[in-house]
């Protein structure tokens, strides 16, 4: 007999906490080397992407960083089923295999003064592989967490979803900024920069091993649950994609910020990349914090409250950092929108995850969240550094975000509340 809430078979209630901790630090990992190329990629350009126009070569870089989103839905739709039709084990196990593969040989790539054309071709195909993998990774690996959750903390588990990849930022961020103190610009043009995906790299093997101990949260066997329509649930993967893609546009502002200080503010390295453990200590802080508040009091009103205050701030936020252009409004600014930004769209996985029935969980969540970050996180840094580029206004990104952030608060506005607390899901806990 399934879980009613969730439809995992009864072993997931038992599920011990190490397992937890290896799906969350393996996810953290993947994330990692995914966010890593963002970070560096003013380097990366210069090093695959060379151009007599420092510009063109940064725009090049994120064309390549854009291409690891394009395969995305269909890392979604492969891994993600597998989820649905063998477990959430064998697809973990898979998309973590392929991001191995990928950072490495990124990592290994030689550069274009060494090998020409092909270094470029190579940077493409491993940011492919990547894409691929990362696609299928955040559909097996939510729905394990729901259902080795308790339904009333349910959104706490879930919210380690959003942690990992705010722990990701934040990892990537202190290796960069210890990078760039201790290297000079030109080692971390010649070399530096492969360290931090290296480091990813040699971690590989030990998450390999803590995802193969992992138990099986789900099965069609166990469950004996038949397939349901999809149509019963088009709302929910509408509304799925319109709030994925504000928080997306949202996140990869953030994400951008290093870059936004090295290639817009003309700003320290130092400064630049402390920005970015700013925002990976946000993320880390708030996460889980929203996590348990939209268990407390539901998913819609800890969406909704901190997207409104967003709405307001994000525009003077960026007026304060590139009128003053100084660590403290970097900094400052960073710091508040990071906050607003995971109190806010940490609960839109978990709306979305428990929405969705678990013989169509590990798909539906990788496919609609895959289709918005392909379509949004893929393009976003590219597009805001091409509306600095055309207007020269260097507060094009927020009014990006702006318009974004308004199509997503008509979107939470929209959805039903699913946290048990609020929908007369969660009953009282039997006696042990």
């Amino acid at each position: 007999m399934s879980d009613p809430s969730t439809g995992a078979p009864p072993t997931a209630r038992s599920v011990p906490a190490r397992y937890v901790a290896a799906v969350v630090l393996g996810n953290a990992l993947e994330f990692y080397d995914f966010l890593t190329y963002s970070f560096f990629a003013v380097y990366i350009g210069r090093t695959f992407f060379p151009s007599d126009d420092p510009t063109s070569s940064l725009l090049t870089s994120l064309l390549a960083f854009g291409a690891g989103f394009v395969p995305r839905p269909i890392g979604g739709v492969v891994i993600g089923i597998m989820g649905d039709r063998i477990g959430r084990k064998p697809a973990m196990i898979f998309s973590f295999t392929l991001m191995g593969v990928a950072i490495t040989g990124l990592a290994l790539t030689p550069s274009y003064a060494t090998i020409g054309g092909a270094a470029p071709v190579l940077v493409f195909g491993f940011r492919l592989l990547q894409g691929f993998a990362l696609g299928g990774e955040v559909g097996p690996t939510t729905a394990f967490m729901i259902e080795a959750a308790p339904p009333q903390h349910r959104g706490f588990y879930a919210a380690m979803q959003a942690w990992t990849q705010d722990l990701a930022i934040l990892v990537a961020g202190l290796v960069g900024f210890a990078l760039a103190n201790a290297l000079s610009e030109q080692q971390l043009q010649d070399w530096g920069w492969r360290v931090a995906f290296l480091l990813g790299a040699a971690i590989v093997p030990f998450g390999l091993a803590l995802r193969r101990n992992l138990p099986e949260t789900f099965s069609i066997r166990s469950t004996g649950a038949a397939r349901p329509a999809l149509r019963p649930y088009f709302r929910v993967i509408v509304l799925g994609l319109l709030l994925l893609a504000s928080a997306t546009i949202a996140a990869y502002v953030l994400d951008y910020m290093t870059t936004y200080a090295i290639a817009t503010l003309h700003m320290p390295t130092t400064i630049s990349f402390a920005a970015t453990i700013v925002l990976g200590i946000t993320g880390v802080c708030f996460d889980l914090v929203s996590g348990s508040l939209s268990d407390r009091f539901g998913r819609k009103p800890v969406m909704i409250i901190p997207a409104v205050l967003l709405l307001l701030l994000v525009l003077p936020s960026f007026y304060v950092i590139e009128h003053y252009r100084t660590a403290a409004a970097l900094l400052g600014a960073t710091a508040v929108l990071g906050t607003l930004a995971a109190l806010s769209g940490t609960p839109i996985i978990i709306w979305l995850t428990e929405s969705l029935p678990s013989t169509i969980r590990s798909g539906g969540v990788a496919i609609v969240y895959a289709t918005a970050i392909a379509t949004f996180g893929g393009t976003t840094q590219f597009t805001i550094a091409k509306l600095i580029q055309v207007t020269g206004n260097p507060l094009a990104p927020a009014f990006y975000w702006l318009v974004a952030g308004l199509i997503g608060l008509a979107a939470m506005i929209a959805t039903h509340e699913s946290a048990p607390i609020k929908s007369g899901e969660l009953a009282p806990q039997p006696a042990e």
